[in-house]
């Protein structure tokens, strides 16, 4: 079996946001403004109530000059985190495959 090193915690985008903002001194107001989207949604994704979409990923890439790319791969691999916390699926897959193969023959 692999041993995959992974973070010891799970960290959502909106932290990192959050250290961006504070690192430029923005308040979340300031960016909300400049991506011309309300404080409401900049603060849900903050506290890991709003998902950052393509979209929001390219306004923030534009906003930061950091790639669209860095905000969206944040997302995905912390929304694939969450899923994988409670259950590993690669067990129930292989037993399926398993299953399919056998009832095929």
């Amino acid at each position: 079996m692999k041993n995959k090193l992974q973070p010891s915690r799970l960290i959502p985008p909106g932290r990192i946001l959050e250290r961006e903002l504070e690192a430029r001194g923005w308040t979340q107001s300031q960016l909300a403004t400049v991506l011309g989207r309300p404080k409401q949604m900049v603060n849900e994704i903050i506290n890991a109530k709003k998902r950052i979409t393509p979209e929001t990923a390219l306004e923030l890439g534009a906003a930061f000059d950091i790639p669209a790319e860095f905000w969206l791969n944040l997302e995905t691999t912390y929304r694939l985190r969450l899923s994988q916390k409670d259950i590993d699926y690669t067990p129930i897959i292989h037993r399926r495959e398993t299953l399919e193969r056998t009832l095929q023959i």
